[in-house]
C-alpha cells in the first residue's frame, strides 16, 4: 500500500522518540519538544492509514545546511518501502543545501552510495566522573542574559545559524554552562537528561582545559549520574583526559556530509550537540 507522506504533529514526534528508546538510542526525556524547536517542518512520517510506519527528521538550518536523523521504520513494516519513501521525502525537502547525519558503521556504505562521505570520526564516552574536581573559574549557569552571546559562540563550531533551537535546549530541564573569561565566552555545555543517565552536548570550547571544567561542572550539576558524550575523535587529549576520569568508549559514528563539508575550526569541538540533529 502507498502510504502517505506529510509532517509529524509534536505528538507524532514524541512517538519516534519512543522508537528511538527502542532501537537503543537513549533520547532525552525531552527531546520531542526541544527538537521539534529546530524546525517545526523538519520531521516527516510514512502513514498507512492512520498508522505511523516510518519517520526521520530532515531539519534545515536555513537554506544552506541540513541535517537528516531519526531515520527509523517500525520493526513490522519493514522491507515494504517504507523506509525508503520517507528518506526520499527528507532528501528532497532539504534539496539545496550540504546535508549532514552521523552513520553507524554497518549503513556507512548504505550513505556513501547515497552521496555522503565521511569527515570524522566520533566515539561515544560512557561513565561517572571520577578524580579531582579541576577549577571552574569562570563558569556560569545559563541565564537568560547570557544566551545571546551563546548563540554568537556557537555560530564559530555549527556550521548554520539555530536560534531557535538553543532558546529552547539551553534552560531548564537541560543544565547549561557557559565559561566567561576576560575576552568573553570561551565555551558552553549542555546536559540534557535521557531514559538512562545524561548526555552532554554539545561541549564546545577554546581549549582542552575549559572543555574539562565544563564536563566537571556539569557532573556536579548531573549529581553523579552517568554522563554520555559524543566526541571527535580527533580530540586525542581531551579522550586521554576522559579516559583517566573514568570513562570508556561504547560505539563509534562517523559524521558525514552530502556536498560542501562545513568549513568550520574542529579545534572547539569536544562534543557534539546530538547525533540526531548534528
Amino acid at each position: 500500500m502507498k502510504p502517505t507522506i506529510r509532517t509529524l504533529s509534536l505528538q507524532e514526534l514524541a512517538i519516534l522518540v519512543d522508537w528511538a528508546a527502542v532501537e537503543g538510542w537513549n533520547p532525552g526525556l525531552e527531546d520531542a519538544a526541544m527538537f521539534q524547536a529546530a524546525d517545526p517542518e523538519g520531521f516527516i512520517g510514512a502513514f498507512v492509514g492512520n498508522e505511523m510506519v516510518a519517520a526521520i527528521s530532515a531539519v534545515a538550518y536555513g537554506h544552506e545546511f541540513g541535517f537528516i536523523g531519526l531515520y527509523i521504520c517500525r520493526a513490522d513494516m519493514r522491507g515494504k518501502g517504507y523506509g525508503k519513501a520517507v528518506w526520499t521525502a527528507g532528501m528532497a525537502r532539504l534539496a539545496g543545501r550540504t546535508i549532514g547525519l552521523d552513520g553507524v558503521a554497518e549503513q556507512q556504505a548504505n550513505y556513501r552510495h547515497k552521496g555522503f562521505r565521511p569527515a570524522y570520526e566520533t566515539i561515544r564516552y560512557s561513565g561517572r566522573k571520577a578524580g579531582p574536581a579541576v577549577r571552574d573559574d569562570g563558569l556560569r549557569t545559563v541565564t537568560t542574559q547570557l544566551v545571546p552571546d551563546i548563540i554568537a559562540y556557537d555560530t564559530h563550531c555549527f556550521p548554520a545559524p539555530r536560534r531557535a533551537f538553543l532558546q529552547r535546549w539551553l534552560p531548564a530541564p537541560h543544565y547549561g554552562l557557559a565559561a566567561i573569561s576576560s575576552r568573553g565566552t570561551t565555551g558552553y555545555a549542555v546536559a540534557r537528561p535521557c531514559r538512562s543517565g545524561f548526555k552532554i552536548g554539545p561541549l564546545f570550547a577554546d581549549d582542552k582545559e575549559i572543555a574539562l571544567q565544563l564536563l566537571d561542572g556539569l557532573a556536579g550539576m548531573c549529581g553523579g549520574g552517568e554522563l554520555h558524550i559524543d566526541v571527535p575523535a580527533t580530540q586525542l587529549d581531551f579522550i586521554a583526559a576522559l579516559d583517566a576520569a573514568g570513562f570508556s568508549p561504547t560505539f563509534t559514528t562517523s559524521r558525514m556530509y552530502k556536498g560542501q563539508p562545513p568549513k568550520l575550526g574542529p579545534h572547539r569541538i569536544f562534543g557534539v550537540t546530538t547525533l540526531e540533529l548534528g
